[in-house]
């Protein structure tokens, strides 16, 4: 709980953060005064609840992960393949801007998209059939006037938590 109301509260999800932070403090409140209680009784009622704190942040992250709320920016640097790959995912219906620089080994192609976390994978997947060993970055974007996410009949919410394919 701790983990996702963090990340929302970094992320400005303010209703889901006050929810995640009510629920997190009850529980706290009744965990941590029965542990109070009994830890002299019992101590090691205190590795258990620094265990199962630690799992619920291991937990939180790999839950998260797998929602992959917000959006991310993308920047691709390719030498060859760049406007090869801006077609083909402009093809696919992301937006994507191109440009050209210079790296340590000469002209280079930096393609700069912004899109949905949880299309990320998809994108780069894309990306690495025209070029495996594709460097790219990834950054979360703070806010973003507007993603535009390629419409697909089979998309749902239900599909980022379960990954069902």
């Amino acid at each position: 709980m701790g983990t996702l109301r963090t990340i929302s509260i970094v992320q400005g999800r303010t209703r889901i953060s006050f929810f995640l932070g009510f629920v997190e403090v009850s529980m706290w409140l009744v965990v941590i005064s029965t542990v109070i209680k009994k830890i002299t009784e019992k101590p090691i009622l205190g590795l258990f609840y620094a265990l199962g704190f630690s799992t619920g942040n291991v937990i939180g992250i790999l839950l998260e992960r797998r929602l992959a709320y917000g959006q991310s920016v993308l920047r691709i640097f390719s030498p060859q393949e760049g406007p090869k790959m801006a077609a083909m995912l402009r093809e696919a219906g992301y937006p994507v801007t191109i440009f050209q620089g210079e790296g340590g080994s000469g002209p280079v192609s930096m393609l700069y998209l912004a899109c949905a976390r949880k299309d990320l994978k998809g994108i780069l997947a894309k990306v690495k059939e025209i070029q495996p060993d594709t460097f790219y970055t990834v950054d979360l974007a703070g806010s973003v006037s507007k993603v535009y996410r390629p419409f697909s009949d089979t998309q749902s919410r239900w599909k980022s938590i379960l990954k069902i394919k």
